[in-house]
């Protein structure tokens, strides 16, 4: 099996920095794609960004320019770093990761159990 854990999430002041981690342990032949989804109450899950193996990375507009994801496979562990944020940045955030398990015929998605930013004054 394979377990991802989320953490860094809290309440932060607009306009302040929030880093976090997801690191994935277990049973990992191979991870492909990484990435933070995120949703706020009564509305709909919604990516904010992902990164290949390869570090080519992709990003929601609401965030570009002021959220950084990254990951060091050595860790199977993916950041998001997150600056300038903004009340609407509040939300419940969720890590995912394609892990291709050992013994697998393939990878699938595999998600954390999220983490709770706000922010607010």
């Amino acid at each position: 099996q394979v377990q991802l854990v989320e953490s860094g999430g809290g309440l932060v002041q607009p306009g302040g920095s929030l880093r976090l981690s997801c690191a994935a342990s277990g049973m990992i032949f191979m991870i492909n794609d990484m990435g933070w989804y995120r949703q706020a109450p009564g509305k709909q899950r919604e990516l904010v960004a992902t990164i290949t193996s390869g570090s080519s990375t992709n990003s929601a507009d609401s965030v570009k320019g002021r959220f950084t994801i990254s990951r060091d496979n050595a860790k199977n562990t993916v950041y998001l770093q997150m600056n300038s944020l903004k009340p609407e940045d509040t939300a419940l955030y969720y890590c995912y990761a394609d892990v291709w398990e050992i013994g697998a015929l393939g990878g699938y998605d595999h998600w954390g159990q999220g983490t709770q930013v706000t922010v607010s004054s």
